[in-house]
């Protein structure tokens, strides 16, 4: 592999052994190959590989993934290229299926940048082959045609518009320029727009001389045009201005192509110009109207955004003085005495309210009647006809301005000014504009006064709301005081019901193994053998006992796991059998196997006493008959539901068990997980069932899930995570006879609770081995290192001053060939992580029977 590229190091550098691919040292020979191929290529590849189409690619393909490049590698091909799945999916599907794709031109949104993107590509798909000959996924060459697509659309476009102005009804005129000998021929109608004789253009001027037509501002850009295109012998296409004689512009259109010589130089230039006037001189209206829409909009949102009345009419004074190219702009509003409001740099101070620049009856009658009417009024320091009229001059920097009124309620309320240093005309566009930023400053200006004055109303009630919330505050906490007591007393309610029905099962178990003890006893001192109905119920008792603790133990999490790879199809296959038996003529047993099932990771043993016992409730739940369905299929847990079932994201196999009876109301429905909750008849179950299945899927990872409805049936849906990496071949023995052991195989037994160690010793010696014993770890250490030989140490965990486990690492270093059996009747230990077994670890839970250590010793021993 080429781990001199980029893409190559980041391969190799990569943590594999988490993915399907397994660690690189495993991968096969193909996939190497075709790899160091693609790595080698400076054309963009792109691999998809097994199962899941694992993806891999060379340095030339990573400017395609874009932002995608830092985690593309080693995902799925549907993952990394998600937003274009269904363009590409069909290739994809034909490719696997043998078949080679070829696309040309193909559109795609491949947003490299996580925007929006127009693309085209031309690429490839082929299937790629593993050792053995079969398709094991595809690889894309691949190559972006954008720039050329674009380029013969904008070609065509043009070509249309050529077309569709030689043909039109208002084409201006035709031109045809040599360009070698610089003579432009064209039509009548062509000359006269230009400012050229006809007779002149007929027989051929200079393109100088029909450049001389060109408004001066736009003739720069239009020369530069042509001689763009002549240098690349292409097309021309330009709008542009030309003055006409009477002083007015029209606006025309012109289009062109080179005609290249055999050298490939441009030799004719022939084209076409039209009428655009209309056109643009409505566009242009357009655009002016829209920059004065923005502005306002743009002015709106400043005034939005500022509370303060001053400073809102200062913003838009300066803002509508900058708009127009005015000297000064202000705003006035008349409060009694006319008091004047002005904006910042656009006033000195200095200024006056309008009526006293100069005196009223200077105005005339009109004026006034135009002022009062809140008409628009134009004023400066100006001489007046004999009928009142201004006769506006400039002279020494004399001001002229514009004066546009607000009314309200049929009174001239407020103003806006604007001062010029040299008189000029003021448009209606102008007026409208003026007036339209002072009917929006003022209508701000009320607004922000209006909001002023509810701040003070706010300011005020402020107290009254925080003594307010400071009573509400102390209600609050009274509140919580009494929620976080009544949720202790349910907690302790809860405690109360687990507690109590661990006693009464103990009880009645425990009343079983003391009763049959106390006739056995009173048997033996009168003589009498006959005392074996009274073990045998003794010992049923105790074996109950040790069950309700392993449920108890499973309930919490807490019980010792060994977890493996499953096949679930084959599990429920296996037991289905069983449970047909089992469930009676009564109830129809259904399996929904899925295909292609993945493994699963749980402890095989504990997976079926769970199904079956779901089976059995069922069975419960139908006693009039009904169908019982065992369904199997691959799940993957998103995000949302990983967070609400509080489990890791990822892959899951399912295990669904579905039966038709009676349901389960909201109530029960609620309690279901509860230990020692059950709604059968006393003395029918424990109530630990549900719980210890609900401890068993938690503990191996996954999650369970039920739904019922009461008269319709019930359904529990298991969740175990999938197997990944290297499965370990599981032996399953048959049950051997029991193992009798040799004198030569001497057992040490250490425990430091002495009923306890005597009773495995003198079972051990049963057995038939030599068994020495010790009370703690350094008592047991002490003998070994005195030379004392041992075969086999069995010693409890939990031991005060050293554990089991202490012991055992240091009597291996003494004796290598030791074997260990640990006891104990804990599980958070040292050889029990998170409820599964380190590997190779031997662990007898106590309590436990004679039978039950013959066979772990010897399974000890055997191996």
């Amino acid at each position: 592999m080429n781990t001199e590229s980029i893409t190559g190091h980041e391969i190799a550098e990569h943590d594999w052994s988490s993915t399907p691919l397994g660690p690189q040292e495993t991968w096969p020979l193909a996939l190497r190959s075709t790899l160091a191929m693609m790595l080698a290529c400076p054309t963009p590849m792109f691999l998809a590989w097994g199962p899941e189409l694992l993806c891999f690619y060379n340095d030339a393909y990573r400017p395609i993934l874009g932002y995608r490049v830092e985690t593309a590698l080693g995902r799925p091909f549907r993952e990394v290229w998600g937003g274009i799945w269904s363009e590409i999916e069909p290739l994809v599907t034909a490719t696997l299926a043998g078949e080679s794709c070829t696309v040309t031109d193909m559109w795609l949104d491949l947003r490299r940048q996580g925007v929006p993107e127009d693309s085209w590509w031309a690429f490839t798909y082929s299937p790629v082959f593993d050792d053995d000959g079969e398709i094991a996924g595809l690889l894309n060459v691949t190559g972006e045609t954008t720039n050329r697509v674009v380029a013969e659309r904008e070609r065509k476009a043009a070509d249309e518009r050529l077309e569709m102005a030689l043909s039109a009804g208002n084409s201006i005129g035709l031109w045809d320029w040599d360009v070698a000998n610089d003579r432009v021929t064209a039509d009548v109608r062509f000359a006269t727009l230009y400012g050229i004789d006809p007779d002149r253009a007929a027989e051929g001027a200079t393109i100088a001389e029909f450049f001389a037509g060109i408004h001066p501002e736009d003739r720069p850009r239009v020369q530069n045009e042509v001689a763009t295109a002549i240098e690349g012998c292409g097309s021309f296409t330009s709008e542009y201005r030309l003055l006409q004689v009477n002083g007015s512009v029209r606006w025309v259109s012109a289009q062109g192509r080179c005609i290249a010589g055999e050298d490939g130089l441009c030799i004719r230039f022939p084209g076409i110009s039209y009428d655009i006037t209309e056109r643009m001189t409505s566009e242009l209206a357009l655009r002016a109207a829209k920059a004065e829409r923005d502005f306002v909009v743009e002015l709106t949102t400043r005034q939005r955004e500022m509370s303060d009345p001053e400073a809102i009419i200062r913003i838009s004074a300066e803002a509508l003085g900058h708009r127009l190219g005015v000297h000064r702009a202000g705003f006035y509003r008349l409060i009694g005495a006319k008091q004047m409001l002005h904006g910042g740099n656009w006033t000195d101070g200095t200024l006056t309210p309008l009526v006293g620049i100069q005196p009223a009856s200077a105005f005339g009658q009109r004026a006034e009647r135009h002022r009062r009417r809140g008409k628009a009024l134009v004023f400066s320091d100006s001489r007046y006809d004999n009928d009142g009229d201004l006769m506006p001059y400039a002279e020494g920097g004399v001001l002229a301005g514009l004066c546009v009124p607000l009314m309200k309620d049929g009174r001239w309320q407020a103003g806006i000014y604007l001062h010029q240093a040299e008189i000029r005309r003021w448009t209606p566009a102008e007026i409208s504009l003026v007036k339209e930023v002072a009917e929006l400053t003022w209508l701000a200006v009320e607004r922000a006064e209006a909001l002023v004055r509810l701040s003070r109303r706010i300011d005020q009630q402020s107290v009254a709301l925080a003594e307010a919330s400071t009573e509400i505050k102390a209600e609050a906490d009274r509140r919580t005081a009494a929620e976080s007591q009544l949720r202790q007393l349910q907690k302790m309610e809860s405690l109360g019901r687990l507690t109590g029905g661990i006693a009464h099962d103990f009880n009645n178990m425990l009343a079983i193994v003391i009763g049959g003890l106390n006739l056995a006893q009173r048997r033996l001192a009168r003589g009498e053998q006959d005392i074996g109905k009274y073990l045998d119920g003794a010992m049923n008792g105790a074996t109950r006992a040790a069950t309700l603790t392993q449920r108890l133990l499973a309930f919490s999490r807490q019980q010792p796991l060994s977890p493996e790879a499953i096949d679930a199809n084959t599990l429920v296959s296996g037991l289905a059998e069983l449970l047909a038996r089992s469930l009676g003529a009564l109830i129809q047993l259904e399996t929904v196997l899925g295909a292609g099932l993945w493994k699963a990771k749980a402890d095989a043993a504990e997976l079926e006493n769970v199904i079956v016992n779901l089976a059995v409730n069922a069975r419960d739940a139908m006693p009039e008959g009904g169908k019982l369905t065992i369904e199997t299929c691959n799940v993957h847990v998103d995000d949302d539901y990983a967070r609400d079932a509080d489990i890791a994201s990822g892959q899951y196999v399912q295990i669904a068990v579905t039966d038709t009876g009676t349901g389960m109301t909201p109530e029960v429905l609620s309690k279901a997980f509860d230990p020692f909750f059950t709604t059968k008849p006393v003395g029918k179950g424990t109530g630990l069932g549900l719980s210890q299945l609900f401890g068993f899927v938690r503990q191996s990872g996954g999650h369970v899930r039920v739904y019922s409805e009461l008269g319709h049936g019930t359904t529990f849906k298991l969740y175990l995570p999938r197997f990944w990496g290297e499965e370990r071949p599981v032996v399953r023995r048959a049950p051997a006879p029991l193992r009798q052991g040799k004198v030569t195989e001497i057992v040490m037994v250490v425990d430091d609770e002495e009923r306890v160690r005597n009773n495995s010793v003198e079972a051990l010696r049963e057995l038939g081995y030599t068994v020495i014993h010790a009370g703690n770890g350094p008592e047991a250490l002490a003998m070994i290192e005195s030379g004392q030989d041992v075969t086999l140490l069995f010693t409890d965990i939990v031991m005060p001053g050293m554990t089991g486990r202490e012991l055992a690492d240091r009597a291996v270093e003494l004796l290598p060939r030791l074997k260990v059996v640990y006891t104990t009747g804990y599980t958070r230990n040292s050889v029990v992580h998170n409820g599964i077994l380190d590997p190779g670890t031997n662990l007898l839970p106590k309590p436990f029977g004679i039978d039950q250590l013959a066979a772990k010793i010897a399974e000890a021993l055997d191996a």
